[in-house]
């Protein structure tokens, strides 16, 4: 897969765009900046856009080529993101330090999403929140995006089961038209969760 991810990354432009995903601005612009853990962060452009908003933002991905262009990215907006080169499976952040983590289409198997959902929700703070944005599973069998693997797109269900410590602020599967860029473009079914540390 780290294969697959750097040839993905390797072109000069930004595979994914340099603007925040939707979902993730909307609910990030609602809160007072504070620490951020950008999970399958990719080319950086959620953690950067947090960043210039004034969080401290600590992001994680296994793409040395993600790393490089989300750093370079980061420098030419003369803002700082701290970025660990890391497998999901394997990386455990610290607990109770986040105030935010997001999960912006980070599509794993089932078994590594529990245990990753599970270590992001024990990193946040008492009021921290996780912000996530995944393809459902009626997302199989469209061109708009995501793994074409039912195994590793979310139903409402599993999503409330491996966060069920946090109080459900929001749990929505929605039918939206993406534009961020060709591989994630067109009508797609995704859900939607912010859920709460209380």
């Amino acid at each position: 897969m780290n294969e697959f991810w750097d040839n993905r990354y390797s072109s000069e432009e930004f595979v994914y765009g340099v603007e925040p995903n939707e979902f993730f601005k909307s609910e990030i612009d609602k809160l007072t900046p504070g620490k951020l853990l950008a999970l399958a962060e990719g080319e950086g452009r959620n953690g950067i856009y947090a960043a210039g908003l004034g969080w401290g933002v600590d992001a994680v991905d296994f793409s040395a080529v993600a790393k490089e262009k989300a750093l370079k990215l980061a420098a030419e907006k003369n803002l700082r993101i701290n970025y660990t080169l890391a497998n999901l499976g394997d990386f455990l952040p610290p607990a109770d330090i986040y105030d935010a983590v997001s999960i912006i289409f980070m599509h794993l198997n089932t078994e590594l999403s529990k245990t990753v959902h599970k270590r992001a929700a024990d990193s946040l703070k008492k009021g921290g929140r996780i912000i996530m944005e995944v393809y459902a599973k009626e997302q199989l069998g469209r061109n708009s995006g995501g793994p074409q693997n039912y195994d590793m797109l979310f139903s409402q269900e599993e999503i409330e089961v491996n966060f069920r410590g946090l109080k459900t602020e929001k749990l929505n599967k929605e039918y939206v038209h993406l534009n961020e860029s060709k591989y994630h473009t067109g009508e797609a079914v995704v859900i939607r969760y912010v859920g709460v540390k209380e």
